[in-house]
Formats: C-alpha cells, sequence, structure tokens
C-alpha cells in the first residue's frame, strides 16, 4: 500500500520523507532545497554552518548566526516553493541564539535533538511577537528516542506553553551521527526491541493527536512502507542523501560511503560525551592509538571539554565534509555500506512517493 500526502500542522508535504539534517556541512542549501523541490521537506544542519566563512576559527559563533539566514534563502530559491527547515542541536553553546536566528529567517520548522528543547517554544514566541506581518508560523519538532522522552516534552510544552509540538521524530538507534542512546542501550538493542518502543511512541503520540516521524536505519521505500504501516506519519532518512548528486559534501566523503563494508561502520565515542555512529577510517585509528588532535576551540557542542578532548569534533567533521576523509570523522547511518552509486535526489523521492 502506498502512502500518499504528509501533513504535519500547517506543513502538507507531497512525499512523507523528511530529509535529515546531517553536520557539519552535509545538508545545506543544496541538498535541502533538492528535497524540498522534490517534494519533501529539506532540512538545513545549523552544526557550524559558517564554516566555510572566513573568519570562522576567530570568531564560529558570529559566523554561524549570519549563515543561518544565507542557506535557508539560497534552498528557497532551488526548492520552487517547497518546504525548508532547519535541524538545531539542544546541546549547541548559544542555543537560543540559532534558534532566534532561524526564526528571523523564516524556516518553515525546526527539529531539534541532542536533548530535550523544553524552552524552544519559548524563544520562538518570543521571537516571532517580534515579527509583525510574518508569513507563517514556524512548526516546531522535538526529536525523541523513548517514551519516556516523549511524555517528558510533551507534558512540559502543554503546561509551560499551552502548546502541542506540531510534529515529533522518533529517531532510533540506527540512526547516523551522535545518538540518543547510552552505549549500552546500543549493544542491547535489537530490531524487534526497537520497533515495539517505536510503536508505542507512535501510539503515545496518536492519543495526543500529534503525528510522529520514524527516523534512523530508513533506507528504501519498503522501510518507509514499514514504518508508516506502524502509523507513522513519514520518515526521515538521512544517509541515503548522502550520495546524492546534490548533498553538499564534498566528492570524496560520498566515495567513503560508496567504499564502506557493513562491518567498517563503527560505534565511536565522540568528543562531547555521546556515543557516535561512523565509518572507520584512518583517522579514528589514530584517535585509537591515543594521538591528539585538539587545535583551538570552536564553541560547538556544550558538553565538550577542550582541556581533555583527544580532537576538535568541528575540526574532524569539517576536514571529513571538505574532502579530507583520512583526517576527518566521517559520521554516517547504519545502512552507509548500502550505498553503491551516486544518486539524483528526485529519484530517491520518487522511490518514496
Amino acid at each position: 500500500m502506498k502512502h500518499g500526502k504528509m501533513i504535519l500542522g500547517e506543513l502538507h508535504a507531497d512525499i512523507p520523507v523528511i530529509q535529515g539534517g546531517m553536520g557539519v556541512g552535509i545538508s545545506l542549501s543544496g541538498l535541502a532545497g533538492a528535497v524540498a523541490a522534490a517534494g519533501g521537506i529539506g532540512i538545513i544542519s545549523t552544526a557550524q554552518i559558517g564554516f566555510r566563512e572566513q573568519d570562522f576559527d576567530r570568531d564560529p559563533i558570529a559566523c554561524n548566526l549570519r549563515t543561518i539566514g544565507k542557506e535557508i534563502e539560497k534552498a528557497r530559491q532551488i526548492a520552487r516553493g517547497g518546504i525548508v527547515g532547519v535541524n538545531i542541536m539542544v546541546a549547541t553553546q548559544r542555543y537560543e541564539d540559532y534558534v532566534r536566528a532561524a526564526v528571523l529567517a523564516g524556516t518553515d520548522c525546526i527539529i531539534s535533538g541532542a536533548g530535550l528543547p523544553l524552552d524552544l517554544p519559548g524563544i520562538v514566541a518570543e521571537t516571532e511577537d517580534r515579527m509583525p506581518g510574518r508569513s507563517h508560523r514556524t512548526m516546531l519538532a522535538p526529536i525523541v528516542s523513548s517514551t519516556r522522552a516523549l511524555s517528558v516534552v510533551t507534558k512540559y510544552w502543554m503546561k509551560k506553553y499551552d502548546r502541542k509540538p506540531d510534529f515529533l521524530v522518533a529517531e532510533g538507534p540506527l540512526a547516523g551521527g551522535h545518538l540518543g542512546f547510552k552505549k549500552e542501550e546500543l549493544d542491547a538493542y535489537t530490531p524487534q526491541t526497537y520497533e515495539k518502543e517505536l510503536t508505542a511512541m507512535i501510539r503515545q503520540a496518536a492519543e495526543l493527536g500529534i503525528p510522529l516521524i520514524a527516523a534512523g536505519g530508513i533506507y528504501t521505500g519498503e522501510d518507509k512502507e514499514h514504518c508508516m504501516s506502524l502509523g507513522a506519519a513519514g520518515v526521515q532518512m538521512g544517509t541515503r542523501f548522502v550520495t546524492t548528486r546534490e548533498c553538499d559534501a564534498a566528492d570524496a566523503y560520498k566515495q567513503a560511503y560508496l567504499s564502506a563494508r557493513k562491518e567498517d561502520i563503527v560505534i565511536v565515542k565522540s568528543p562531547v560525551g555521546m556515543p557516535g555512529r561512523a565509518i572507520q577510517n584512518a583517522f579514528l585509528e589514530k584517535v585509537a592509538a591515543g594521538e591528539r588532535f585538539m587545535t583551538g576551540c570552536r564553541h560547538c557542542i556544550k558538553t565538550c571539554d577542550p582541556k581533555t578532548a583527544p580532537y576538535c569534533i568541528t575540526r574532524a567533521l569539517i576536514n571529513a565534509a571538505t574532502g579530507d576523509v583520512d583526517n576527518g570523522l566521517l559520521f554516517c547511518g547504519s545502512n552507509a555500506w548500502r550505498a553503491q552509486k551516486i544518486e539524483r535526489t528526485v529519484d530517491i523521492m520518487e522511490e518514496m512517493a
């Protein structure tokens, strides 16, 4: 059975697919605009989004804040009226300023995880109140990984802000990059146990009248249909879009996915204290051998301690995104090894329609 449009509050997408936010520099205006133009929801990652600015090393946060609007505008030019949103990590230093910048730039939605975005509605409302004549309300979506997290954030929003999330993104343990699970939870994971948790979250969200998007490990149209048969309103996909012509990453980054074997995909401990999923490479071998690559601080994640971190995760991710893969961290989802060729975004979206 094929499912039709995805309706998330005021957002109506022709194809029930959200392209996941991937930083640093993997999902910017090029990829997000292409997904939006093809009928889905394109998401720009705000993580160190200003890394190409000349003064980034001197003042990274200022560069990031001024680049958010630039990337949203560039994505809109590509999107041809499609839906463009942003992903903002709660753990980001000066999180509130990133949210304000995205709202002022007219983002259609904000998807927010890496912590529970408890105060997101307040920041957005305060910013929108200073925007007379704004054309739309910003749709808000917390990322959750359990029924407990879903309950905490929805109850808090209702009690403090009298607002429900416009939709929820339930991100499972097969996702890429930083993960919302402890190492022991990832070790204990089975497809059956997580599907049980996902089904419970879908039921919980339905009782609250909130659409839920399934995320993590979704790669094919069959994966999407299975999630929607469980009651999900749509799916979020990241890894599948990395090996597209439109992805903002360097060709060498995409080639690393094409060359990866299943056994090359590993769980790593990030310098910011969270487990993450990445492709094993020369850089990770050097880190495992005890080499330290800490040169300056780019003020990315609140939980990073530059004094003890083995490497600067911002620099490692920028290296990877710009093609220096042997000196970079190659975040990926569990299905990166399945990539066989460079695809067109529009073809993937047609498969998902």
